[in-house]
């Protein structure tokens, strides 16, 4: 029973650290795609800012689910993958 609970903590904090590393590069993919002057409104480049900002801040605070999900909002306006 012990050795479940280790491996389950283990994973659980493995899986936090995945996603600390796929913040940063949905940044710089968001990034690449916004000097590409992509063709939006202007509400549409308002969003993209808007939800980049967050997602690092998020990131930066340790609350990388959060900040994979609000980047995710961003590039989906940019139909980034």
């Amino acid at each position: 029973m012990k050795l479940r609970i280790t491996v389950a903590a283990a994973l659980l904090a493995l899986s936090g650290s995945a996603f600390a590393f796929h913040c940063p590069a949905d940044m710089k993919k968001i990034d690449e795609a916004m000097a590409k002057s992509p063709k939006l409104t202007e509400a549409q480049m308002s969003e993209v800012k808007k939800f980049r900002a967050e997602g690092e801040t998020l990131h930066k605070a340790g609350k990388h689910q959060e900040s994979v999900d609000t980047l995710a909002k961003a590039m989906k306006i940019l139909n980034v993958k």
